[in-house]
């Protein structure tokens, strides 16, 4: 069981961190859905991307240390891991979406 779930989180980490590198390095914002984008003025668009992708980055990391500390240790607490730099990441894209995704008037 051990291994299953060192594969699985792995997948979905490394999933998480392809995809918070597109869009951080590559600036593909077409990775993001487009109704988080929409308000995003066009010279903001590096500083979301980058903040996006970082915290997608940061999300991905979790999910694998999750999975290399449940392997190693067989520990309930490989997964609190998991759920801080989840949080940690959530955090991230709700702070880029209220400073950049705003309806301005």
């Amino acid at each position: 069981m051990p291994l299953f779930t060192l594969l699985l989180f792995a997948a979905v980490g490394t999933l998480l961190m392809a995809v918070g590198y597109l869009i951080w390095k590559k600036e593909r914002i077409s990775l993001i859905h487009s109704y988080h984008y929409t308000h995003v003025r066009e010279e903001d668009k590096p500083a979301y991307t980058a903040k996006m992708g970082k915290a997608c980055l940061v999300m991905g990391a979790g999910s694998l240390l999750c999975g290399i500390l449940f392997y190693l240790f067989e520990s309930g607490w490989a997964f609190l891991a998991f759920g801080v730099f989840f949080l940690a990441g959530a955090l991230m894209m709700l702070s880029a979406q209220r400073r950049y995704n705003r309806l301005r008037r």
